[in-house]
């Protein structure tokens, strides 16, 4: 019983641990209320317009999270669904990192619970937070558990089965190694067997779900991508490449249909999003330790300080005490591939944005978003840093044993004599001739200073970042939108696009805080709202594809007809009007609309007989690939009942 019990602590106390500090962050979240902070805009109800599939004017880079949204929001109010994802998506990175490393190092509970530490508190998350960027932490998140999911194809493999050999971080019961150090499953039946059929199916589909979860973003499933094909290995490179194509589905759909793939993105981005370097750290270091975003504003207060460089130093002594161990062989030749895998993925993932932000690396990526299509995606290089964490995790997790081995290590010599074998060595792994058991500690056994490093280290990680507690120092918080949004929605009942002033993407409204937001418009409102995708970044602009909303704006900023609007497709003109921002002379081209609804927040006029543009021919196309990709989301429960009907069947 007492081992029963030991068990059932070592499962749930990360999941626990993961839980108390996703809470810690996102506490003024829980609220009522919705998320508005830059990038990011929930609303009470989004609704299916060509945007939110991918099929208007610009990129479709927030597919199909705004599809899955508006679906999803016509049966739950869409900012209680934003915090349940976001809190999903925390709680699972940091509970996922445990099950990595208890999977890839056999490490003891302890080790698990500073692997969940690093992958929850550090600056990546804190400032992607505060730029809004919640999907991509979903992306984020799924990344252990696609390197879980892809290192568990190889025990799908069918080959000869060499019998496990001891090591410093023993494989999990139930796994041996073959010849090619794949790792492969013993069953009681025949240790030669190959895994039920139903099994394979479940690991398949536990991917393709981590894919699918990782590919809410078109980013966050280029990270999860990398992870997977690098990490299940060439003989599973097909099967890999087509779940991670499937998870894309929506938005490479999308990009195809709607020609955007063909439209070059402003080179200027490159520059604008490059990584940059925080207070007392260059920019290597700065991505070394998990920090560096483009925007400075978008940044804990104590990443403005010297804090920034001792939380770096603090990180990477941690990373740095455990990589030797990380790398060492052991009995597993497999789970030392995939461990050595993610520390060379880790490596490259803090090299290649650093070189990316040189004047060299600056001029390779404009010509590669200038000629190559779709490569605009690349040019925020600072968020493949997420790519670093699964092998941080694994480093920090190690770190917790290093002192402690050595310690026992010279208890052994100094106690046995010369001529006996140390604890590490493969003798003093068996029992002798009178039958005395190995002093050394069985698998998952915390060392006696285990627990005391443990906590050094998870001090080491938090303290100097401390305001990523309670929403980044409150900088994340639920805000209320006024009633007059709701009451504009259900006044549009009539064709035509909609066209929104003053002119610019960014708000600051008297209820969203000091931070600019995203017009929440386009979410709020139910047709598409015309967007230039003009972005200001550091004192520029970098343009973006609306070619149409840009000729919308330009016209009622120069007070241009009203017939000219109706002839662009133009059926309502909404003016925000508790926000600063250029209104230019549209008073002259308002005077000419017919107003249907005003409130000190808002105004709506309607554009006399406007000429509404078709619906897009491929719309049914996309809307099956939005499902296609949900299916995906749902393909492990789904195999995990067929395995167990089949477990049940077999016996």
């Amino acid at each position: 019983m007492g081992a029963q019990r030991t068990g059932r602590w070592t499962f749930w106390l990360p999941a626990a641990y993961s839980l108390l500090l996703t809470l810690l962050i996102t506490a003024p979240l829980l609220r009522p209320g919705y998320l508005l902070l830059r990038d990011a805009v929930s609303t009470p109800r989004s609704y299916p317009t060509d945007a939110a599939l991918g099929l208007g004017d610009a990129a479709p880079r927030a597919v199909p999270q705004d599809g899955l949204l508006a679906a999803l929001s016509t049966v739950i109010d869409g900012g209680l669904l934003v915090k349940i994802i976001l809190l999903a998506a925390l709680w699972a990175a940091g509970y996922g990192a445990a099950v990595l490393v208890r999977e890839l190092l056999g490490v003891p509970l302890v080790a698990q619970l500073v692997a969940t530490t690093l992958v929850v508190w550090n600056p990546f998350v804190a400032e992607r937070l505060l730029q809004g960027h919640w999907s991509l932490l979903t992306g984020y998140a799924a990344l252990p558990w696609t390197a879980l999911a892809a290192f568990r194809l190889r025990t799908t493999a069918r080959a000869r089965i060499a019998p496990n050999l001891p090591g410093p971080f023993p494989p999990s019961a139930g796994h041996a190694t073959d010849e090619r150090g794949e790792t492969t499953p013993r069953t009681d039946a025949d240790p030669t067997a190959a895994p039920p059929r139903s099994d394979r199916y479940r690991t398949w589909a536990a991917l393709a779900g981590c894919l699918a979860a990782a590919g809410l973003t078109p980013t966050g499933a280029l990270l999860a991508g990398i992870v997977a094909v690098t990490v299940a290995g060439w003989r599973r490179l097909a099967g890999v490449l087509t779940l991670a194509a499937l998870a894309s589905i929506p938005w490479l759909t999308a990009t195809a249909v709607s020609g955007v793939a063909a439209e070059p993105s402003d080179p200027a981005g490159v520059t604008a999003f490059a990584a940059r370097a925080e207070p007392w750290l260059a920019t290597v270091g700065s991505l070394a330790g998990l920090g560096g975003i483009w925007n400075a504003e978008a940044v804990p207060g104590s990443r403005t300080t010297p804090l920034a460089a001792i939380a770096t130093v603090l990180l990477l002594a941690v990373v740095l005490l455990g990589i030797r161990r990380v790398a060492a062989a052991d009995g597993d030749p497999g789970r030392t591939r995939v461990r050595r895998i993610l520390l060379v993925l880790a490596a490259a993932a803090v090299v290649l944005p650093a070189l990316a932000a040189t004047p060299p690396g600056l001029a390779v990526m404009e010509w590669l978003v200038v000629e190559v299509p779709g490569a605009g995606l690349l040019r925020d290089t600072q968020k493949f840093v997420a790519l670093a964490v699964p092998g941080y995790a694994l480093c920090a997790a190690a770190a917790c044993l290093r002192f402690s081995d050595s310690a026992r290590a010279k208890w052994s010599i100094g106690s046995a004599g010369a001529d006996q074998p140390s604890e590490g060595s493969a003798e003093s792994r068996t029992d002798d001739d009178s039958g005395s058991a190995s002093r050394r500690a069985p698998a998952g056994e915390a060392p006696r200073w285990a627990p005391l490093l443990a906590v050094l280290f998870i001090g080491a990680l938090t303290f100097p970042l401390l305001d990523l507690g309670w929403g980044v120092s409150g900088q994340m918080r639920a805000i209320d939108y006024p009633d007059s949004w709701s009451e504009v929605a259900g006044r549009i009942d009539g064709p035509g696009d909609i066209a929104v002033l003053p002119g610019g993407m960014f708000r600051r409204f008297p209820y969203s805080g000091s931070a600019p937001v995203l017009d929440p418009a386009p979410r709020m409102l139910p047709r598409d709202v015309l967007q230039t995708g003009a972005l200001p970044v550091r004192g520029e602009t970098v343009t973006g594809e609306g070619a149409r909303a840009q000729t919308v704006e330009d016209l009622l900023l120069t007070g241009g007809p009203a017939t000219e609007l109706a002839r662009l497709g133009v059926g309502w003109v909404v003016v925000e009007q508790d926000t600063p921002g250029p209104h230019g002379d549209s008073a002259a081209t308002l005077a000419q609309l017919r107003q249907v609804h005003s409130t000190p927040e808002l105004t709506l006029y309607q554009v006399p007989d406007v000429h509404p543009r078709p619906a897009p021919e491929h719309r049914s196309l996309v809307v099956a690939a939005h499902i296609l990709w949900a299916l995906l989301l749902i393909a492990p429960l789904v195999a995990y009942g067929y395995s167990s009907l089949a477990r049940r069947f077999e016996h």
